[in-house]
């Protein structure tokens, strides 16, 4: 995992016949070249791989009350490309409402890093996602650190990094959770943390682009984050500071 670029975006929960799971692996497959979802796994963490003849009807399928999709992957297990879905229920769910959760994973490699963005947009516009993250796994662990998923943290989070509210606490879905080394906000989610401002946004919007919706795909640092170095790390509270509504540590 330590090799791999995470990606999720969290969307509204799924419905009957709803067609974003195929959306979303087509979507992916078009942002990233050469890329063909056609395999799963008997079980995600130690399964075989199994070929899927019907993927679109296998992927149209849920089965499970908990999967927004099912698990598949490029069935490369030397540059493994991974893409799955879970749901998060009401009671648990950000302002007591339901979502679904898409999640991909890349290789941390040239090819994963240049399509990054691509995916990232790709998915969470495909899953119309209220928000959504790409972050090398190693900086993942660090910024996961921070959320509050109780009303007290046995330890503070690392790197002097902000304490953030966990889903449940957060009192809108279309609050950003956290940052990542490139965040997807929607344009509900962009109205609500104030972005962008042309004066105190110039550095992020250099690395920004818009998206078909009207959302935005924000790069925070150059090359894929790395919280070791003090470049990114220095970005990562900076852009915290600027937006104090991500994470729900401030009502809009």
């Amino acid at each position: 995992m330590e090799n791999q670029l995470t990606i999720i975006v969290y969307a509204p929960d799924m419905v009957d016949n709803d067609d974003r799971p195929l959306a979303v692996v087509r979507g992916m497959e078009r942002a990233f070249p050469g890329l063909r979802l056609e395999w799963t796994v008997t079980d995600k963490d130690k399964g075989e791989l199994v070929h899927l003849p019907q993927r679109d009807a296998w992927v149209k399928h849920v089965t499970e009350e908990e999967e927004s999709l099912r698990f598949v992957c490029n069935g490369d297990e030397n540059n493994l490309v991974t893409l799955w879905g879970a749901r998060l229920p009401a009671s648990f769910g950000p302002g007591g409402k339901a979502q679904s959760d898409f999640h991909a994973a890349l290789p941390h490699n040239a090819a994963g890093v240049a399509a990054a963005p691509a995916v990232l947009e790709a998915v969470a516009e495909a899953a119309r996602a209220f928000w959504g993250h790409a972050t090398p796994f190693n900086a993942s662990v660090d910024i996961v650190s921070q959320i509050q998923n109780l009303p007290t943290m046995p330890e503070p989070p690392r790197r002097g990094l902000p304490v953030l509210k966990g889903p449940g606490f957060r009192s809108s879905p279309e609050i950003p959770g956290r940052l990542g080394w490139l965040c997807y906000w929607s344009a509900a989610a962009a109205r609500i943390i104030g972005f962008p401002d042309a004066a105190r946004d110039a550095e992020l919007l250099s690395r920004s682009r818009r998206t078909a919706s009207g959302g935005w795909v924000v790069q925070l640092t150059d090359e894929p984050l790395d919280l070791d170095r003090p470049e990114h790390l220095d970005m990562v509270k900076r852009t915290y500071e600027r937006f104090p509504e991500i994470g729900g540590r401030s009502t809009p």
